[in-house]
């Protein structure tokens, strides 16, 4: 398959990340196909996706009519095998391995054997992905940065068995859609997590040991590290349930103490506050 091939992606899940990238591969001018397992969620998405375009129209990046265009190139779905014309998929369900598992497996039953199968995992193995289907070699990683339609980065995961054509195609594909694709092998964490995690669970521990409050954390790290937010703050717009959830991942992984979960991490996720997406975690979003 080559790029001019591909005309309609698929995107499963219509969750933060899942419309985000909805939106920008709209955006480029390719037919999408949105599925979430109801249609209450996917028109929430669609929702979501409608009110970041009205920002566009309101700074005169984009017109009324080309908003409603690219409105009309998404059509959404609670069915998994709507997506079986579309000639790429991006897979951005939960992450949880048992959910991509049953997902993978559908769609290696569904799409034809030259579809490129991607996932937007934060942490999962592609090479185990990859392993769900009978197109091993056809698996890779589309790491996409939240927000997705403000951030450019995209981080390549080659699994073990991805073929060189594949990711070069999905490179070109990443840079048609606007990013910047950096490819990397597959590891637990990849490189964007491997390096953030320990420092948003540092900032953690500082917190659970008192050494300081979130604001003076997050303070610190944004005018001495020169970081555009603080870790804490980041944490709350990851999610902490994600975060947590990547911490254990390197932490079964590696068999490595350093990637160990703050136990005040593990407690604010049994309580619910899992940050922007609950109205609280480490600030109040209530209001």
């Amino acid at each position: 398959m080559k790029l001019e091939d591909i005309k309609k992606i698929g995107v499963v899940g219509a969750g933060t990340m899942g419309n985000g990238i909805a939106q920008v591969c709209a955006m480029a001018g390719y037919e999408v196909v949105m599925r979430d397992i109801s249609m209450e969620f996917a028109q929430k998405g669609l929702n979501t996706i409608s009110k970041n375009l009205d920002r566009l129209v309101k700074k005169d990046k984009l017109s009324a009519e080309g908003k409603e265009e690219i409105l009309n190139r998404i059509t959404l779905t609670e069915k998994l095998e709507d997506l079986a014309g579309v000639d790429f998929v991006v897979e951005a369900a939960t992450e949880n391995v048992e959910i991509k598992e049953q997902i993978f497996k559908d769609l290696d039953n569904l799409m034809p054997s030259e579809v490129i199968l991607s996932s937007n995992t934060s942490s999962i193995s592609i090479t185990k992905i990859a392993a769900f289907t009978n197109r091993p070699n056809q698996v890779i990683g589309m790491h996409f940065m939240n927000p997705v339609p403000v951030m450019k980065l995209i981080e390549v995961i080659e699994g073990l068995q991805t073929s060189k054509e594949v990711t070069d195609l999905v490179v070109a594909l990443s840079e048609k859609i606007g990013k910047v694709p950096v490819v990397i092998k597959d590891s637990p964490g990849f490189v964007s997590n491997r390096v953030l995690m320990p420092m948003i669970n540092e900032a953690i521990f500082a917190l659970y040991e008192g050494v300081g409050s979130p604001e003076a954390i997050d303070t610190i790290m944004k005018l001495g590290a020169n970081h555009p937010m603080g870790p804490l703050a980041l944490a709350d717009l990851i999610g902490l349930d994600t975060c947590l959830f990547i911490l254990q991942v390197m932490y079964d992984s590696f068999n490595d103490p350093k990637y160990r979960p703050c136990p005040l991490l593990v407690k604010m996720v049994d309580a619910g506050y899992l940050g922007r997406k609950s109205g609280k975690g480490f600030y109040d979003y209530s209001k």
